[in-house]
């Protein structure tokens, strides 16, 4: 159920083992957040996410051969570009950050930037946080288990006598913020890496957000890449795929209820009836939609452990302007590296930190910070010549709001707020803006069914993490209570993000499911629960 990146990761695994799947999908459009339209003519606009980071170390792509079914990605290099202080603002002036995938250029910038000690430290971050991160993507790729967990996390220091458990606990477990205190000296750089460390929803104050800022150590191994075609092209991939092996897609009928029969403590279900009245027989069902929308199509039949879920899904997430300009972005003392991947339009965290207060006291942020992205640079296949899509996220803006204000009316203020904020950094920037399209948190629910618009569907705070996503009674993507039926997507561990990580652990536990000596176990727990009764 749902045609996300996650759902048809699933259906291709499953599909490939030899079962016959079918995808059900509500929306005409395929691929969920990662789907791209022709909003204005020959003009290519994602809905969702644009770059895609942690897919490209998931080894998903490769081993689904994804090339072979027309995904091809450009690679973000370089992945981040941090501006110079704006003239007049506190602090002096300097270079532009540049993140290069070259390890190298990377630092030299850091220290044309920062200075020598900044340089070097990144560099030896890298070194640590490297390992790391590469245990944390093994962690992702598997059940979210407390041993599994031990066992992925452990060898990091084991391996490395000098770095003892307390202090890779205290690392793990503390917050960005306190990394970066810790390691650099500029606020600058710092400011540039919490913002991408942010990226995942909470703010680097958070305990438990140091890992999102170590993350950028793999980056100058694999970077961010973007579909060639938009971020659809992941999707279209898949479903490719998926068709190769005998799986099919239905759009626009997707799943209203789900079918379940069976006696009190043995419910299982059989399938699911789409809108169309359509009733697709099944004995297991994936659902790759929301937690709650799964809870709200399982109905009366919703076990406890379903029925009785309330993750936090907090109040809203962010702000998209799809804009159409024609002209890129130009940042004072930089060229076409600024333009390749994540423009990380901060240089002082005290930005991040006003923005989130004003989150908090739920009102639009009065100093919004934006990302802007703007891939037709590398993809002409975006837009007409002379022309370019320039995508900006602004984070942290809730879905209600404490005035009760109506995000219809303030859709366009607040895209021109966030686009100002822009052109602070790159001067003429506004002017260039051709057509908008602003996705409100309240436009991101009706158009993605991404529940009070946030695009992880559940918080990503360390509490909604690994064996507590989305709660710990449904962490396993087994639902206790309602034999066959299984969860995926944004809900479930790793969370959000373009990863298909947990498409394919659902797969893949579907799959053990279905092995005869698993079909024995679970008939004698069967019979052992009758004859207690």
């Amino acid at each position: 159920m749902g045609s996300g990146h996650n759902g048809l990761v699933a259906a291709c695994h499953l599909a490939r083992a030899g079962l016959s799947v079918e995808v059900v999908e509500s929306d005409p459009v395929l691929g969920g957040a990662v789907s791209t339209v022709e909003r204005w003519p020959g003009v290519r606009v994602d809905r969702g996410s644009s770059a895609h980071v942690i897919i490209r170390h998931s080894g998903i792509v490769e081993e689904l051969e994804l090339d072979r079914f027309g995904l091809r990605y450009v690679d973000c290099d370089p992945w981040g570009f941090a501006p110079a202080p704006v003239p007049g603002d506190a602090g002096p002036d300097g270079r532009p950050l540049v993140f290069s995938v070259d390890l190298d250029a990377t630092c030299a910038s850091i220290a044309a930037a920062c200075g020598d000690a900044d340089a070097a430290a990144y560099r030896r971050f890298v070194e640590v946080w490297g390992p790391r991160s590469a245990a944390v993507v093994q962690a992702f790729g598997d059940r979210p288990s407390p041993a599994r967990l031990v066992r992925h996390l452990w060898p990091i220091g084991s391996r490395r006598p000098r770095t003892p458990g307390g202090e890779i606990a205290v690392d793990f477990l503390g917050s960005g913020d306190a990394l970066l205190d810790r390691w650099f000296g500029s606020e600058r750089l710092k400011a540039a890496l919490a913002w991408f460390g942010a990226q995942s929803g909470p703010p680097m104050s958070e305990p438990g957000t140091a890992a999102m800022v170590g993350w950028v150590a793999l980056l100058h191994d694999v970077p961010p890449g973007h579909p060639v075609g938009g971020s659809g092209g992941l999707t279209q991939a898949l479903a490719a795929r998926l068709a190769a092996d005998g799986g099919r897609v239905t759009l626009g009928d997707g799943a209203a209820r789900l079918l379940v029969e069976g006696p009190d403590g043995e419910r299982r279900v059989t399938g699911v009836q789409t809108t169309s009245g359509r009733r697709v027989t099944a004995p297991v069902v994936v659902a790759a939609c929301h937690v709650l929308a799964t809870r709200d199509l399982a109905g009366d039949d919703a076990p406890p452990a379903l029925a009785d879920a309330d993750p936090p899904l907090g109040n809203g997430f962010g702000l998209v302007l799809r804009c159409q300009t024609d002209a890129l972005p130009a940042y004072p003392g930089a060229g076409d590296e600024a333009l390749q991947g994540l423009q990380l339009l901060c240089t002082d965290r005290a930005q991040l930190a006003r923005a989130h207060g004003d989150f908090l006291a739920g009102e639009v942020p009065r100093e919004p910070v934006p990302l802007a992205m703007s891939f037709s640079a590398s993809d002409p296949t975006l837009a007409p010549a002379g022309q370019h899509v320039v995508t900006i996220w602004g984070q942290w803006y809730p879905y209600a709001l404490a005035d009760g204000a109506d995000w219809d009316a303030l859709a366009e203020p607040a895209a021109r707020q966030l686009i100002a904020a822009v052109d602070r950094y790159a001067p003429g920037f506004a002017d260039s803006v051709q057509r908008l399209y602003v996705q409100t948190p309240l436009r991101l629910e009706q158009e993605l069914s991404l529940l009070r618009g946030n695009v992880m569907h559940v918080e990503m705070s360390l509490a909604s993490m690994f064996g507590f996503r989305p709660t710990p009674a449904l962490s396993g993507h087994r639902v206790p209570g309602l034999a066959g039926l299984y969860l995926t997507g944004a809900s479930t561990h790793p969370g959000g993000g373009v990863s298909g990580n947990s498409g394919r652990t659902a797969a893949r536990v579907v799959l053990a499911d279905r092995r005869p000596a698993a079909r024995v176990r679970a008939e004698v727990g069967r019979r052992l629960r009758a004859r207690r009764r």
